[in-house]
């Protein structure tokens, strides 16, 4: 869709650095040369809004038949999505999914109760040379959703709203803001958006949402006469109009937030829970194996290989 109003032309200043809650800067980690920042969680600060886990995978580049192999592994408590700016994934799941991703979509995959999934790099993308980045995060149910049953939801680039005008982009992946709503279904109110501004472009953040942050993948942005580069995620005070500006290179974002939970959350390997006995339970679930009766089944044409229980993890942490 065109510009819209709600973006324009009245963009409130963004007042002070003290507007900035909390600074995330995520370390690196190189994994056989694909690279990966984690912003959440962060030792400060555990989630935005509902939002509990933000990875930057690459951006890498592939040669020789090289590419992504996530074995089946399972989540409870908790949504994945995945959006990408360059490559694709093969998304296979534990429902009978097998759906590919590409630049500008969304995968929205409801772990609820339990479910199991795997993301390769398709036969076809490996035959040549080819990139990869995006941003994978998890966000964490309302205690009344965590035991529902899992489900997948995808949609593709077309069906997500787009706002744009006055040398700004902006793509709404999942929930409300700026007055539009995305098409994906959420169990609490939540924004996530991906955004691309020209050099010096301003984006007013959205103000119907209690918990608001951003992460710059890209260029830089200024606030409050302050610049911020690419690898870092700053969480916002509440209620503080705000806008933010792209510094001389122009910058891409990814903007969220939403709804706090009634209470924090317990984090252990791929499962998200309200109480340390609920990830106990999913974890001797897993660790029991039992794929043909047991709570979790392995993905349909990707069933020969899964990942073990990292014996490293303790119970409940």
């Amino acid at each position: 869709m065109s510009w819209m109003p709600d973006i324009e032309p009245k963009c409130p200043g963004a007042g002070n650095i003290d507007d900035i809650e909390t600074l995330i800067v995520p370390r690196a980690r190189d994994l056989g040369g694909f690279e990966v920042r984690r912003a959440l969680p962060a030792p400060r600060r555990q989630m935005v809004g509902p939002f509990i886990f933000f990875d930057q995978m690459g951006p890498a580049e592939f040669i020789n038949e090289g590419g992504i192999d996530v074995r089946p592994h399972p989540h409870v408590g908790l949504a994945t999505v995945t959006y990408l700016y360059q490559g694709e994934f093969q998304h296979r799941d534990s429902l009978g999914t097998n759906q590919m991703i590409y630049p500008g979509e969304v995968n929205w995959m409801v772990a609820g109760n339990g479910v199991t999934h795997s993301e390769r790099t398709s036969p076809q993308t490996r035959a040549t040379r080819h990139s990869l980045f995006g941003i994978q995060t998890w966000v964490a149910l309302p205690e009344a959703y965590e035991d529902m049953s899992a489900s997948f939801e995808h949609q593709d680039q077309k069906a997500l709203p787009e706002l744009s005008g006055e040398g700004k982009q902006v793509r709404l992946i999942v929930g409300n803001a700026w007055g539009q709503r995305a098409p994906v279904k959420t169990f609490s109110e939540m924004f996530y958006a991906d955004a691309v501004l020209q050099a010096g472009a301003k984006l007013p953040l959205p103000d119907n949402h209690e918990d608001r942050g951003l992460y710059v993948t890209e260029g830089s942005l200024v606030i409050a006469g302050q610049e911020f580069e690419s690898g870092q995620m700053m969480v916002f005070r509440p209620g503080d109009a705000i806008t933010i500006t792209a510094g001389a290179r122009g910058a891409r974002l990814m903007l969220l937030g939403g709804e706090t939970l009634n209470g924090p959350r317990y984090i252990s390997w791929n499962f998200v829970a309200s109480s340390k006995e609920k990830l106990d339970a999913a974890k001797e679930a897993w660790i029991n194996g039992d794929f043909e009766h047991g709570r979790f089944r392995l993905p349909p044409g990707d069933d020969a290989e899964f990942i073990p229980f990292p014996d490293a993890i303790p119970s409940g942490d």
